[in-house]
């Protein structure tokens, strides 16, 4: 089978994978919305759900692929309280076929300021 990285030409950090292909897979890792594009903080679940999805959506573009070619996502939420919200704003984003999903709340991510994060995987053969 074969593994291929996929890099994105405005990751700063090298030692992260924004995603892996294997075969015709594609593993995106946890994508957080904490700052938009322009590095400015994003607050509120629906901005930074939002943000998650862009930045998805440019992983699997960066590997030959779409939204519409993801089969499973796994969500983490600092807040219980926010599911809905970020239902709605996931929602908009799947609107045909939609991924089997797993929603966690979890205690904390990586950085404070961080209240969502959706990692998924894509079929594209």
């Amino acid at each position: 089978m074969n593994k291929k990285v996929i890099t994105l030409p405005t990751s700063s950090n090298p030692f992260l994978s924004p995603g892996i292909k294997a075969g015709d897979y594609i593993f995106v890792s946890g994508q957080v919305g904490g700052v938009d594009n322009q590095g400015n903080l994003l607050k509120g679940i629906e901005a930074q759900t939002k943000q998650v999805l862009e930045n998805i959506k440019k992983v699997l573009e960066a590997a030959g692929a779409s939204l519409a070619d993801v089969v499973k996502t796994t969500v983490f939420l600092v807040n219980v309280d926010d599911f809905g919200q970020m239902n709605n704003v996931y929602g908009s984003y799947f609107t045909q076929d939609r991924p089997a999903r797993s929603t966690i709340v979890v205690a904390a991510l990586a950085k404070p300021e961080y209240i969502v994060e959706i990692e998924c995987i894509a079929y594209c053969p």
